[in-house]
This record gives C-alpha cells, structure tokens and sequence, in this order.
C-alpha cells in the first residue's frame, strides 16, 4: 500500500511543550567529511497512552528531522534525490504507526517498512517526517520498542536515529497561576508553583525550570538551583535570566505537589513588557542538557527550595504540552531614549567615521517579546552634498521622504531599526562612513530615534521627546551641537557646550562618538562603534542590531519553539 508523509523543504514551528516532554529532541553530531553529512534526529522517546479499556487508542505525535550543518543558505543546500527507510518491526506488539495525512504521495509501505523518497536537503533544521503513533491493542503498560530510519543519497552520508516508544509513564502537568500582571516597580507577590503527575509511573526525581525577563526578579536565590543569564535570541545582553531548580525522589502517579515555602517574584525599576515561565520535568541527563541550552550555570546560596505532596485526585491525561506555564506582565513605566550624533571634518573627497544613535537612559528595559517587532527607529538623514561609503547592515537606504528606495548606493536618508528589545542601559550606536564630496562647513544632517511607524514617530514609553533629535555636522562651525536640545549636550562619552560646541570627556564606557578629523582616508570616532559595517558595541548593555523574532522562537526553554503575531497595543 502507498501512504502519504509531509517531507518538507524547511522546519515548520514545533509544538509548544510537547517535543521535550515526550523526550528531549536529540541529534548525534556530524563527523568531518569530504562528502555532505546530515543528521537525522527526533525526541529519544515519545510515550503513549495506554491502550484503553473502551474507545479508540489517543494518538501521538512523532517529528523527524534532518539537520544541513552548512552556514551557507546561497550554496549550501544538497540539491540531489534521497531514499528514506522506515523499520517499525521493533514496535511489535507494542504500537501502531501510520505516516500524517499532509504531504507527498512518494512514500510505500510495505508491512513493516516503509520507503519514501525526497529531493533536496537545506541548510539548518528540516522536518523529515510526521509520524502519528498509537498503543497496540494488547500492549501493556511499561512496554518499548524502537523505530530505526535511514537515509541514503548521492555522494551525501547520513547519520541514522533510533526512535524509543513506550507506553505509559510519568505525565507532569503544571498547574497556571493566577499572578498579578498589572504591576507598579517594586510590586511583588509569591508564586506557589503546583503540578500533578498525571502519567502511569512516579517520577524519579523532577526539573524545576524557572525564566523571567529583565524587568523581573525571584528575591531569592536557592542552593538546590543553578542560574545563568542569557539574550534568549533578543538581540540585548542578559535580558533573561534562568533557574534551573532540582528535586530528588520519587514523584507519584496521581500525586500533586506544591513548593514548599513559594519563591517572590518583584517587579524592578526597569520593569516594562515582561514575562514569567515554569516549567516541570522528569530530572534526568537530557532534561537538563535541554534546558541549560549550552549556557554556563552558578550554583544559589540562599535557602533549599523543597516540595510538599497535597491531596489530588487521579487524571488519565497524559499530555506533554502542559509542562508548562507562563504569565505576561505589565509595569507601568517610562523610557528615555535620548539620540546622539557627530562631527567630522576634512577636505571635499575625504571619507569620514561618524557614529550616531540613541541611549536609553532608562529606568524601563524594553522588549516586545510576543511579536518580535522592533522596539525602535533611528532615522538618520545625511548631510547635504555628502554620501554614505559603509553602513551597519541592518541599516535600508531610503528616499528623502522615506519611501522605499532599491538602489542603496549613496542614499540620501537610512533607517535603522533595532532588535525586539533594548536594554535599560544600551547604547544604540550604528557607524557610519561618509565621503563628504561636496558638502559645505556646517552641513548637518539629522538623527532621530521614533517608532518603527514613520506615520506615528513618538515613542509612546518615552515622556522625554525633547532629546529624541540629534545632528550629525560636517566641518562644523563654531557653537554648532550634535544632540538636541539647549545648554550642556552628551555627544559621545562626553559633552557638548551648547555655547562654544567645545567637547569634553573621553567617548569610551558606556559612551558613543567622539570629534572625528577627515583625511583622505578613514577617521576613527569614539569608543561607540567602527567604520565599516558591522554594528557597534560600546556597552554590556549595548544592542545587537542583527536580531530577528525567529530567534526568539527558541527561547523558551524545554524546546518551546513558537511564532506569535500580536499587534503593536498588545506587546
């Protein structure tokens, strides 16, 4: 018989909770070849509903993968035919398998196995298969067997997987709060986190992940938790910081269990846009391999976090998408995002470094973590008879009225839009190389940090509008000042007299620009950033500019990987 499988060319979104909680997603890492290598991979193990007494056996999902190690998205992809086999004579007895209703018609199965062809292999993650799997009639609890898929193609070697099934097992629910989410700085409250062993079989031992974002803090660090900080794919430095809790013992099937003596979660001077995750996991090797995701991990010093079993009754549901919960919050808060420019001077032909940008002085981080969008704009408008030589990659050349315009070279106007977040202390600084052809002494052009929106520019966190202005001069003349404003102005690590324009300080730390003098060459400008066109980073809490929402998509630990589209009076 022929039977339908969803080969496709790229990895769609994974499932909420539901992968790690079958098992952690696994892949063995490719060795060096001369040919191509790919890696198929998959959860280790994926548990299933007992069979039941009455009504139809409740399906499993189980995701395939192959992994393309190359960087290169141009030339990277394998771009030849390959043959996948499927054995499922290892689930005899056991579970029944049946391939998902979506996909190509270029799958036959044949008994045990199955044979399906593809084309292609690019670059990053690509689902392989969907396999919807079920407990045999007749299997009992505590039963496993395995599924082993192969694949071959030309002048291409690939890393075969082993798939564990079994039926039953610990099933760990954690149940939502009902947290407070409309905060003022310096609101807290307790969070009594509670879950149920749902499943079959006791826990040994259980994962106790907690992540909050910048704007949030557990008061208490404890000696059974491990904590790190991270960008979680935000684009900011250290704008999410996790916990990972642990619980020795057994953990029984039908049980709920309560912590103890519950953590405080405060909300701090730079709270904004924030959110709080918990999440429930078998402990174990690759619970926790998962969730640390690399990141290096200090021991707590305060008190042991410990749980208390409480009267619950038994559920049947095995489901691995409620391992976890989380809360958003919202503080009421400002940020002062105040721009900054430059000055350079040189003769007509020389090309110039100048960086420009934006500080958030605070006292709210922002980050729109549902949507991805970009916090802010900075909209630069270059000096009149000059150009721009280099910019900051994630800088689009413009018309002058800010239409969209296909020929970057030497465009009179740049936007610059930042990642999803923006730390409390960031220095936005975006480099600049300009010839400065034909421009005359006191050219200036304009910087201005707005919404993403050039139809609506204010920044609605931001009550200070009279410093989102700035100005980058060309040979200035004398009192002429770089940021808006009257009387003393920062202009990179120093200040500007809004008097004489004489300039004071370092530009290094935390600051930005500095005076350049054009030559024929380049200039180098203060401590903010380089020519060129990479992005500038002058602070620990200086932005990235390359980060994208999909980046976010992995985030949220236990292999939460999601797209969210929420509009902009949502984030």
């Amino acid at each position: 018989m022929r039977s339908t499988i969803p080969f496709r060319r790229a990895m769609g979104v994974l499932a909420s909770a539901g992968l790690l909680a079958a098992g952690t997603l696994t892949t063995a890492g490719p060795a060096h070849a001369a040919d191509p290598e790919f890696t198929i991979g998959g959860p280790a193990e994926t548990a299933l509903h007992p069979y039941p007494a009455t009504g139809s056996p409740q399906k499993a999902s189980l995701g395939l993968t192959v992994t393309n190690p190359s960087e290169d998205e141009e030339n990277g992809a394998y771009q030849h035919e390959y043959t996948v086999r499927f054995d499922f004579s290892g689930l005899a007895g056991v579970a029944d398998v049946a391939f998902g209703e979506d996909g190509s018609l270029d799958c036959e199965r044949t008994g045990t196995t199955a044979v399906c062809h593809d084309y292609g292999v690019w670059p990053g993650l690509s689902t392989l298969a969907e396999l919807e799997v079920t407990a045999a009639k007749g299997s009992e609890d505590g039963d496993s067997g395995t599924i082993a898929v192969t694949a071959e193609g030309e002048g291409a070697t690939f890393r075969p997987f082993t798939a564990r099934v079994s039926v039953g097992g610990p099933d760990l629910s954690m149940k939502p709060l009902r947290l407070k989410t409309e905060l003022k700085p310096g609101d807290s409250q307790p969070v009594p986190i509670t879950f149920t062993n749902n499943g079959t079989r006791a826990a040994q031992g259980v994962l106790l992940t907690l992540r909050n974002t910048r704007g949030l803090e557990l008061t208490e660090r404890y000696q059974n938790c491990e904590y790190s900080e991270d960008d979680g794919g935000m684009g900011s430095p250290a704008v999410w910081t996790v916990a990972l809790c642990t619980f020795p013992g057994s953990y029984e099937p039908g049980a709920t269990y309560t912590l103890e003596v519950p953590p405080v979660l405060r909300a701090t001077e730079h709270a904004f846009y924030d959110t709080f995750l918990y999440r429930i996991n078998e402990d174990g090797t690759d619970a926790r391999t998962a969730q640390r995701a690399g990141a290096r991990l200090s021991p707590g010093k305060g008190a042991k976090l410990t749980l208390r079993r409480t009267p619950s009754l038994r559920s049947a549901d095995l489901d691995p998408a409620d391992n976890q919960q989380e809360t958003d919050f919202r503080t009421t808060n400002t940020a002062d995002f105040a721009a900054y420019g430059d000055r350079a001077a040189g003769k007509p032909g020389d090309t110039v470094d100048v960086t420009l940008g934006f500080r958030n002085k605070g006292p709210a981080w922002v980050g729109y973590i549902r949507s991805g969008e970009a916090v802010a704009t900075v909209d630069f408008t270059v000096p009149r008879g000059a150009y721009v030589v280099s910019k900051p990659d994630g800088c689009r050349g413009v018309t002058a009225s800010g239409e969209y315009r296909e020929n970057q070279e030497k465009a009179p106007r740049y936007f610059c839009s930042t990642p999803m977040s923006v730390r409390e202390d960031a220095d936005f600084a975006l480099p600049f190389r300009l010839n400065i052809g034909t421009a005359g002494a006191g050219a200036t052009g304009a910087v201005v940090v707005r919404d993403t929106h050039l139809q609506a520019p204010p920044l609605s966190f931001d009550p200070e509008t009279g410093n989102n202005k700035a100005s980058v001069v060309l040979n200035a003349e004398d009192g002429h000042t770089t940021t808006g404003g009257s009387g003393s102005t920062a202009t990179g690590g120093g200040s500007t007299d809004g008097s004489t324009g004489a300039t004071t300080g370092s530009g290094t730390g935390s600051g930005g620009p500095s005076s350049s003098s054009g030559t024929s060459g380049t200039t180098g400008s203060g401590s903010g950033g380089s020519g060129g066109s990479g992005g500038a980073l002058a602070s620990t809490g200086t932005v990235a500019l390359a980060a994208t929402a999909a980046a976010f998509a992995a985030l949220l630990a236990g292999g939460v990987l999601f797209t969210v589209s929420r509009r902009r009076a949502a984030r």
